[in-house]
């Protein structure tokens, strides 16, 4: 039989990401590639390390999470998360620090859709008076 591990479901814009956490040594697998390759950018990787520092569980965990959908920052807002979400069924200690800094909060801020007869969303056309 495997370890017991914590599963914890996250979303941002059009992704969803599945996050696994178990006690371990601090392996971080998304994808099947670490963490780093698969958030080049500084940005989106430290992104998704502040839920496990805000729950002081750095080095303590490994993480598996599997997503799909969007861009990759959508993508690493949805791990982030699933992985904050998991960490609270893991240890319910940890819920107030990891609420505190919004990471059980859903950001549910998405593209709006373009409106008939502008350019963009909002954008209207160039008034012409002639």
């Amino acid at each position: 039989m495997a370890d017991q591990y914590y599963e914890g479901i996250g979303r941002r814009k059009t992704s969803t990401a599945r996050v696994r956490v178990m006690g371990g040594s601090g392996a971080f697998i998304v994808n099947g590639k670490p963490l780093e390759e698969y958030f080049p950018r500084v940005g989106d990787a430290n992104s998704v390390l502040t839920a496990l520092e805000d729950a002081s569980a750095s080095g303590t965990v490994d993480v598996s999470a599997i997503v799909r959908g969007g861009g990759r920052t959508g993508q690493a807002g949805a791990v982030k998360m699933g992985l904050a979400r998991a960490l609270v069924l893991m240890n319910p200690d940890w819920h107030s620090p990891l609420a505190k800094n919004n990471h059980l909060r859903r950001d549910a801020r998405a593209k709006e859709r373009k409106k008939p007869g502008l350019k963009r969303a909002r954008k209207a056309p160039t008034y012409t008076k002639r």
